[in-house]
């Protein structure tokens, strides 16, 4: 587990199953990654992925409390892939995002022997390109990905790099009022 405050991040179980359902089917949560009607997807599908995916996916919690996920997959020996939903919308522009990706980023770095992250947004979704910015990312190409959500709307993502020495954790952050 890793943990700041009353932040921590655990890995997913299967008994997170349930609620990682009702997440993944709310097409409000997931709109951003083309999803808009939600993901339609079972229990049984997603203990699946936690099982056997080759990502490691993660709850986020405040006070103990489920508000979100994370996951990070190893693209090669040094390279992470992440993505995050804080899901509960409680939690949203809190500045929460910043401290449970410094952590996560802290652990891929340290512990996992990674010496960049990778990751990719929705190109309309500025609050989460704002952190990614202060955590030290930096947008890989002006070439934008596309692809059409459930309804046929294209939907457009920026893809971000992260490398070991750019990364501005949390605390940094903390010290200079970011």
């Amino acid at each position: 587990m890793m943990k700041y405050q009353n932040c921590s991040i655990r890995l997913a179980a299967i008994e997170d199953a349930k609620q990682l359902c009702e997440w993944w089917n709310d097409g409000a949560i997931m709109a951003h990654a083309g999803w808009p009607l939600g993901a339609k997807t079972t229990i049984e599908e997603v203990i699946e992925r936690i099982t056997k995916s080759p990502s490691t996916r993660y709850i986020i919690e405040y006070d103990d409390v489920p508000i979100g996920e994370m996951s990070a997959r190893k693209v090669d020996e040094s390279t992470a892939e992440v993505g995050i939903k804080i899901c509960d919308s409680d939690y949203l522009d809190k500045g929460l995002g910043k401290i449970y990706l410094s952590l996560l980023f802290q652990h891929l770095f340290d512990e996992q022997g990674c010496e960049s992250i990778i990751l990719d947004t929705n190109v309309n979704n500025l609050r989460a390109q704002a952190t990614y910015k202060k955590l030290g990312f930096e947008e890989v190409s002006d070439q934008r990905r596309s692809w059409p959500d459930q309804l046929g709307v294209m939907q457009y993502s920026i893809d971000y790099r992260l490398i070991k020495s750019d990364f501005n954790s949390f605390a940094e952050n903390s010290r200079n009022n970011i």
